[in-house]
């Protein structure tokens, strides 16, 4: 343990910035010690651990004033925003002092809501990460969600349990929406003993963990809490991408090729994919990009229509003319503003409040083989839909997440040793930061559809823009 005397100056010193000419803004990360004055500090483990530890004096641990720029790109040619506020975040990474005795640490990790590829490597990282770098040996997973809490037994992890389990999709420790109790969840909590818990899931999980972040403050508990941000779609906000992402593009272009080949062996065939995007449709854009054999393009951020002039059905009744067949791949959220719903469908909501998405790849199915019936009766015509969704949630992470899920993981650990609470962890700019977790929690990330990555599928495509006459 630390001398007083040897801690660090507090972070909120350095909440304003100037780097000239640039008016930076840096966000202020929450700290135990903002309710929990006087907390002994501890010399970090990694300082002599065998595999682990600095190699140099300077530059090893990261220092309070290293920090990460939100906004990386200006014109200098005009005039240069310098009045504005501009962003940054406190960087990811060791610090020298921790505020916890790894001794004394228990650990829960709890994963929620739908399946992703590479969550049992987050889970796996930071039960190794804990157990290795920072010598923590009592590290506990909570079963389905956040109900698991106060409904489940929890489930003790270790390095030789956890070992092969990257290798493995879904969640070894099983998830569920929905199950949000507070009082019940942070009694546990403090029942439980728990000092560090990991809430990996998306940005309805993360509302629920602000939530329990606010009330261990109001209780003046002394529990970090980290969020790890995963949503397969791609829609959380701020961070450059989610984990699991391009494992799904991956697994989603295979579903295109499929769906081309079926398309082009059959007169006048159309290949239909439906992939995973409720209010973003970045999975099916770079998809798309990436496939080179789809003909439109269908996300829930630009509207479409199916009849008239520069509607679906003339624009495929063309492409079907030159080139004989077509591909189609659409984002699960787009076009639930034409889909006909009855009143009951119209007050659906899933378990976490969310409203029920119809199925618009069966109803976009359904109203082309209508419509070739009705417009084109007695002509050969073939629709072969294809819904791979299950099956890219469920697989295993690639090469590229499973190091980025490591990452985070890792990321998260140091940041919660380090007495930071109510975070998340993830990159801006290529470069980790910690982003407090109620910022990320309302962030979203939408597509662009005036930027020049929509223009670029627009020329691959050739599609319409789908805006009326």
């Amino acid at each position: 343990m630390k001398n007083d005397e040897d801690k660090q100056a507090p972070e909120d010193q350095l909440e304003t910035l100037t780097i000239s000419p640039l008016n930076v803004t840096l966000k202020r990360l929450s700290h135990l010690s903002d309710y929990l004055p006087n907390l002994p500090t501890f010399t970090n483990p990694l300082q002599t651990n065998a595999f682990y530890h600095p190699s140099c004096k300077d530059g090893f641990y990261i220092s309070h004033s290293d920090v990460i720029l939100r906004q990386i790109v200006f014109d200098f040619s005009g005039n240069f925003p310098s009045s504005s506020p501009h962003l940054a975040y406190h960087r990811a990474g060791p610090r020298k002092d921790i505020f916890f005795d790894p001794k004394q640490v228990r650990a829960a990790i709890v994963t929620c809501g739908g399946l992703c590829p590479g969550l049992n490597t987050v889970i796996r990282e930071l039960v190794v990460g804990l157990w290795e770098l920072y010598g923590v040996h009592e590290i506990f997973g909570i079963k389905a969600g956040y109900r698991g809490f106060y409904s489940y037994d929890t489930v003790r992890l270790d390095p030789k349990l956890v070992h092969n389990w990257h290798k493995r999709g879904g969640t070894a420790l099983a998830s569920s929406r929905g199950g949000f109790d507070l009082d019940k969840i942070v009694n546990a909590i403090e029942n439980s003993r728990f000092n560090q818990v990991y809430v990996i899931g998306g940005d309805g999980t993360l509302r629920g963990a602000v939530k329990i972040f606010n009330e261990i403050h109001r209780r003046k508990l002394k529990v970090a809490i980290a969020g790890i941000p995963k949503t397969v779609d791609n829609d959380v906000g701020i961070i450059d991408r989610s984990f699991g992402f391009q494992t799904a593009v991956e697994m989603a272009q295979q579903a295109i090729s499929a769906a081309h080949v079926e398309a082009e062996s059959a007169p006048n065939g159309i290949g239909l994919v439906k992939l995973m995007g409720r209010h973003t449709g970045h999975i099916t854009l770079d998809a798309t990009l990436s496939s080179c054999d789809v003909d439109c393009c269908l996300i829930p951020e630009n509207t479409f229509y199916l009849e008239g002039k520069g509607g679906l059905f003339e624009f495929l009744s063309l492409r079907l003319k030159e080139n004989g067949h077509a591909v189609i791949v659409v984002a699960e959220g787009a076009g639930q503003d034409i889909i006909p719903r009855t009143d009951a469908q119209k007050q659906d909501t899933d378990e976490s409040g969310n409203p029920v998405f119809l199925d618009v790849g069966a109803w976009l199915n359904s109203e082309l083989k209508r419509w070739w019936e009705r417009d084109h009766k007695g002509e050969l015509f073939t629709v072969k839909y294809i819904d791979p969704t299950y099956m890219i949630r469920a697989v295993t992470a690639n090469a590229t997440d499973n190091l980025y899920c490591t990452l985070l993981a890792h990321s998260a650990i140091h940041g919660i040793m380090a007495g930071y609470t109510g975070f998340v962890s993830g990159p801006i700019n290529g470069n980790y930061a910690y982003i407090p977790m109620e910022e990320v929690a309302h962030a979203k990330s939408p597509v662009g559809t005036k930027d020049h990555k929509w223009a670029w599928i627009r020329s691959v495509t050739a599609q319409p823009d789908f805006q009326r006459p």
